[in-house]
């Protein structure tokens, strides 16, 4: 397996607390890998260190074999990797095509340049009406985001997230707070979104991680205690102990 992600050794403390404890994880190249464990389990923390947004205690983490340590988050996007956060984070008072076509800028060659008239540039425009075709917004492209419904506002997350064209795709618990018709929406989208490119996920609905996911990883206290396919974590006794168990009853 050719890695997309590889993680190795990865601590991180705050103050005399240790959040993560020594992580070491390959994610494959066009992989879906879901990290699930109960809630303070660090994951999002575990987030947060692969994008840079916290300088790790120690460890490494890699993108397609190239050490990101001492690189800033834009520049992690730069170089293929994107994510999404658990809150919505979009720019709510711009039109839906505006917040897509903002994060299409980079990716076709726009530089921090006055002199760019964006609104004439069919490519742009092309290329922000794609990626809202591709995530049902479309007809909705002119409304100002902020009055997207919250499944809609999260499909226009993830059309920003890919919207760089990046190959790795980290979501942090992209149908948090979904209705069930609402995440099978989601679901799907992410399906469709994420073909050939490397997913990552943070999620708490066992029925959409083992729908998605190729491998899982269960993170309790800081710790993998666990990773492989689906029926194999579902089987694993010690995850039963530590969390599946709960949490597939809580789904039920």
């Amino acid at each position: 397996m050719t890695a997309a992600l590889d993680i190795q050794g990865l601590r991180k403390s705050f103050g005399q607390t240790e959040i993560i404890r020594g992580i070491d994880l390959s994610i494959g190249r066009g992989e879906r890998h879901a990290i699930i464990g109960p809630n303070g389990a660090g994951k999002s923390t575990l987030f947060n260190l692969i994008t840079a947004r916290f300088p790790p205690t120690s460890g490494s983490v890699s993108l397609h074999g190239r050490n990101l340590q001492g690189l800033a988050p834009y520049q992690i996007n730069r170089l293929g990797l994107s994510r999404s956060f658990q809150i919505t984070n979009i720019f709510p008072k711009m039109s839906v095509f505006e917040n897509v076509r903002c994060a299409l800028l980079w990716a076709q060659g726009y530089r921090y340049s006055f002199w760019n008239m964006v609104s004439r540039s069919r490519a742009l425009t092309e290329g922000a009406e794609a990626i809202l075709d591709q995530i049902n917004l479309l007809q909705r492209r002119d409304l100002p985001a902020g009055v997207l419904s919250y499944a809609e506002q999260r499909a226009l997350e993830i059309g920003i997230t890919i919207a760089g064209g990046a190959d790795v795709i980290m979501l942090d618990e992209p149908t948090a707070g979904m209705s069930h018709s609402e995440t099978d929406y989601i679901v799907e989208l992410i399906r469709t979104v994420t073909e050939g490119k490397t997913l990552v996920m943070v999620e708490h609905d066992m029925g959409v991680v083992f729908g998605l996911a190729d491998r899982i990883s269960v993170l309790v206290y800081g710790e993998i205690i666990a990773t492989g396919k689906p029926a194999d974590v579902r089987a694993n006794a010690r995850v039963q102990e530590a969390y599946l168990g709960a949490a597939l009853e809580a789904d039920h």
